[in-house]
């Protein structure tokens, strides 16, 4: 039997985006879709969650990816 690794699994960019449109779509809860895609709920609602923040439609506050990256980027450039 093969150890596991603790890392979480990878998913591309265009796996999110479907999963995202999935969800919101769809009539049934954030768990279902995510178990019928074989991930976790957790997972899929902070995808949902993040993609609701890049169309403005996040709480006060929130982030968008390209602010992340941008914080990311000084974060880094900072260190350095």
């Amino acid at each position: 039997m093969s150890k596991q690794s603790n890392r979480s699994k990878r998913y591309t960019a265009e796996f999110k985006r479907d999963a995202v449109e999935l969800a919101l779509s769809s009539d049934r809860a954030i768990t279902e879709v995510a178990r019928d895609l074989g991930v976790s709920a957790e997972g899929l609602r902070s995808w949902v969650n993040q993609a609701k923040a890049d169309r403005g439609e996040g709480p006060a506050g929130t982030l968008t990816s390209a602010e992340r990256e941008e914080l990311a980027r000084l974060r880094r450039q900072n260190r350095e």
